[in-house]
């Protein structure tokens, strides 16, 4: 019965949330949608595993910090103090009523950490994530349905830690794509079946965000899926990877972490992937990475976001990048026309991250991230406006 429930409560919560659309003024959101959100780096290790009911140890082998509480102390010192322990839905903050008045029918994150009590630190790495498994509810009390794992920190403390991860996720009833015990399930699309059709996600890194070749999974060897290069050949890997299991009217996300954490600046070579992808039937580029939102194209109807930032980490307080705001986040909620799969809103909520919780952002600081998107987009031919009054942004299409 306890599936029934939920299917029932899923229910309730659409209708409400497309008569909430309706009353906000929001264009073409109909039942012949399928909404989709989507979010960068997840980030819930290190500081904010520490805040959680079940910290793991602390001990850090970083050349800034030695302990991860010193992490929570910088973030009490910038924004004030945080209680501890706090529930695990205190990181989401009021991410959580905007989300489930959105009602997405799915809800896609990178999470960029190692779930694990390993102490097998990789070798030759400066910065280590991991969360205690038994903090893992704070996925689920952000109803998370899916995670891409293919990036440069899920494999911070070794194939021990990458297994906990794993065995950690599917315990909590989590997709899983982009890393598995072998390369065949490493590059096994994650199916997400929803009242409006099925979802499928493969998640692939690349080495300009820090993955190394030697992370990648082979035959028998755990690891992630990673790519070689932005080459024809390479978006051939991925679209013949997402064509042996779509079936007809499936929508198609590729997860992809990519290029460097700072800048606006796209190379050539990653516009020309996306394209190929999408002309070769993927629906949704969705790219990470960056610590701040980088710019958005909508390409033949369909929506490549470059980068989209962080969501939720412990980087509150450390200085050094301040003129990009990492400071604020976006929740990305793609809808799509059923039959079509093209692009009928793109909606972009904007966030600020303070004592380790998401916050609805200011009027300024959202002018300031619409104004900054505007900028680095133009040239994608992109155009972001205030969509109502609540200050959500959308992208003209």
């Amino acid at each position: 019965m306890g599936w029934l429930l939920h299917f029932e409560v899923q229910q309730r919560a659409t209708v409400h949330a497309v008569n909430h659309r309706r009353k906000l003024g929001l264009v073409g959101i109909t039942s012949d949608t399928m909404t989709v959100f989507l979010a960068g780096d997840v980030m819930t290790g290190r500081g904010v595993d520490q805040i959680l009911p079940n910290p793991g140890e602390p001990q850090l082998r970083e050349h800034y910090m030695r302990d991860a509480r010193g992490y929570v102390s910088l973030a009490e010192r910038a924004n004030g103090p945080i209680p501890k322990p706090v529930d695990v839905d205190w990181p989401w903050g009021d991410a959580l009523p905007i989300l489930e008045t959105a009602s997405p029918d799915a809800r896609l994150i990178n999470l960029e950490t190692s779930v694990t009590q390993s102490a097998d630190y990789a070798p030759a790495k400066g910065i280590h994530y991991r969360m205690h498994p038994a903090n893992a509810g704070v996925l689920a009390a952000g109803r998370i349905d899916l995670c891409a794992l293919a990036n440069n920190h899920v494999l911070d403390f070794g194939v021990r830690g990458l297994e906990e991860t794993l065995g950690t996720l599917t315990a909590s009833r989590i997709g899983i794509t982009g890393a598995g015990r072998d390369r065949e399930r490493a590059w096994r699309p994650a199916v997400v079946d929803t009242p409006a059709g099925r979802i499928l996600m493969l998640a692939v890194a690349l080495n300009s965000s820090g993955v190394s070749a030697t992370n990648a999974a082979g035959p028998g060897r755990p690891g992630l899926a990673f790519l070689p290069d932005l080459s024809d050949a390479s978006a051939d890997l991925v679209t013949q990877a997402v064509q042996r299991v779509r079936q007809a009217g499936d929508l198609a996300v590729l997860s992809v972490h990519w290029g460097s954490n700072w800048g606006y600046d796209i190379p050539d070579d990653h516009v020309r992937f996306a394209h190929r992808l999408i002309d070769a039937g993927i629906e949704i580029v969705h790219g990470h990475s960056s610590h701040h939102p980088r710019p958005i194209e909508i390409y033949r109807g369909k929506p490549i976001l470059y980068g989209c930032g962080d969501l939720i980490n412990d980087y509150e307080g450390i200085g050094g990048n301040e003129d990009f705001r990492d400071d604020l986040r976006l929740l990305y909620l793609v809808t799509v026309d059923i039959r079509t799969r093209e692009l009928r809103e793109l909606r972009l909520v904007p966030m600020q991250a303070r004592q380790l919780r998401l916050h609805r952002a200011a009027a300024a600081d959202t002018e300031w991230l619409r104004e900054r998107l505007n900028a680095v987009s133009a040239s994608f031919g992109c155009q972001i406006t205030t969509a109502n009054d609540d200050g959500d942004l959308a992208v003209g299409l």
